[in-house]
């Protein structure tokens, strides 16, 4: 008597286990600084099922810094897995790939997912995620670097600078260019 073994996702293995809602940035990254990764996260049923995606998204794909689970239930029977790779404008081109990739997992296709960044929503579109997404380091740093700042320098606490040292160097080319 014989045993087969089957490894790996199969078509539609996954159906009525992912809840269609993509989170951006809800979490840190334990990768590097929250201005250079972008984390994603989504809801999953069953602890196997959040195994077998982080194995799925560390595998196939270049783009993925980091795939996790979280290490117990969020709720009943409920599971997150975390996403991380580079904050760079390509990122919207990646999580359109890794969602269309998972139509062959699951019942959803790109359309049905919602993709959820500080309270705002929206469906899988390019442009509209262009405008709600902070994709690029420097542009994340100003956004959340500088109400911060603000709130330092009136509590006469050292203030953090919003340029790193490339974007310094990348700064003073753009002078000379006369861009800036």
């Amino acid at each position: 008597m014989s045993t087969q073994i089957n490894e790996g996702l199969q078509f539609k293995d996954m159906v009525g286990l992912i809840k269609p809602t993509l989170f951006v940035d809800e979490f840190i990254s334990k990768m590097g600084e929250d201005d250079a990764i972008v984390v994603l996260s989504f809801y999953v049923r069953m602890d196997q099922i959040a195994n077998d995606l982080v194995d799925w998204f560390e595998k196939g794909y270049d783009f993925v810094l980091d795939a996790d689970r979280s290490p117990g239930e969020v709720k009943p029977n409920r599971y997150l897995v975390y996403v991380e790779m580079e904050r760079r404008t390509k990122v919207i081109d990646n999580i359109e790939e890794m969602l269309g990739d998972l139509e062959t997992l699951t019942e959803h296709e790109i359309a049905d997912w919602v993709i959820t960044y500080e309270g705002q929503e929206s469906g899988f579109d390019h442009d509209a995620l262009m405008d709600m997404l902070i994709l690029s380091p420097h542009h994340y740093r100003i956004a959340k670097e500088k109400g911060l700042n603000e709130m330092r320098t009136l509590a006469q606490l050292p203030v953090k600078s919003i340029v790193n040292k490339k974007d310094k160097e990348l700064q003073a080319i753009q002078i000379q260019a006369g861009i800036i």
